[in-house]
């Protein structure tokens, strides 16, 4: 299912504005700064789109409180932005936005940023997998920018790692370690794998001997890529790992050219969340987008953060 790009919500303020307030209040109005449910609307054209509290007598918008706080971005084109975000495979650069939204770069770039924010998973999202489901784990670098990525001579001491635990059929987390080494992939291991899982890696030394899931099987890659199938035993590979990786890396290096260790994180939770509401998984491109909407709320993205 596809978006109408006409929509009056990505073309009228009024008509964002009306869509935002009942996308995040849609039992009725309640109060951002202390939860009150009997907010009034305040009239006046310089009181568009406000309400006053009448419990801690504060004033708010459905702004507050969310990535689009203090932003003097029409919320229409705040809307197209993150379904053009939502809708691109391999993502939409900032140079992009800026020209067909007419805004500055610099407001399109930390725009996208705001719009990562809202990407990345809450902080009670959970592990990856879980009794019964297959999650595989692999590690990759990427290079910060197409100088360094040179064949024959890179600069592998610039690049930088990241480790993505995949879900077979399901979710995926990625996260950024630092250097390769077997504690740094361990940890971030541990804190995303539900340890009931079974583990699928590569032939890779930061695994063996360690208990991260209740079981794990490896695959040699100098021997095969992928062990069939045995009885009840399903085939182990890290194919689907090794597909993501090739997704990022393919935005990366195609949209974005750049990307700075600093917002390396934001970066994979803008491709963890699309791989996350795929189609396979129920989602379509309206769906995703409105799935950013209801997470722009409780989180916040100042300039001095990304600067």
């Amino acid at each position: 299912m596809t978006c109408d790009l006409t929509n009056p919500i990505f073309t009228t303020e009024a008509a964002a504005v009306a869509h935002l307030e009942a996308s995040r209040w849609p039992q009725g109005v309640t109060c951002p700064l202390c939860g009150a449910d009997r907010p009034k609307k305040m009239e006046g054209a310089t009181q568009a789109g406000m309400f006053l509290c009448p419990d801690c007598r504060g004033k708010f918008t459905v702004r507050t409180g969310t990535v689009w706080e203090r932003s003097h971005i029409p919320l229409h084109k705040w809307l197209l932005a993150t379904h053009l975000m939502a809708a691109s495979k391999k993502g939409i650069s900032a140079h992009q936005l800026h020209r067909m939204l007419g805004i500055t770069y610099k407001s399109a770039w930390f725009m996208a940023h705001r719009i990562r924010e809202a990407m990345a998973p809450a902080a009670d999202a959970g592990p990856v997998g879980g009794e019964g489901k297959i999650v595989e784990v692999d590690e990759t670098e990427i290079a910060p920018s197409r100088k360094t990525k040179v064949l024959g001579g890179r600069k592998r001491s610039n690049n930088k790692q990241f480790v993505a635990l995949v879900e077979r059929n399901g979710k995926v987390r990625s996260a950024v370690i630092d250097g390769r080494n077997m504690s740094a992939v361990r940890a971030a291991v541990k804190a995303n794998i539900d340890p009931a899982s079974t583990m699928h890696t590569d032939g890779a030394q930061f695994y063996k001997g360690y208990p991260l899931s209740a079981d794990r099987a490896s695959v040699d890659h100098n021997k095969t890529y992928v062990i069939p199938a045995d009885g009840n035993k399903p085939a182990v590979h890290t194919n689907s790992a090794e597909g993501y990786f090739s997704l990022v890396k393919r935005g990366l290096v195609g949209t974005y050219h750049h990307v700075s260790e600093a917002h390396l994180p934001r970066y994979l939770a803008e491709f963890d969340f699309r791989m996350n509401t795929r189609t396979k998984l129920g989602f379509n491109d309206l769906t995703r987008t409105a799935a950013i909407v209801k997470a722009a709320e409780g989180k916040r993205l100042t300039y001095r953060q990304v600067g």
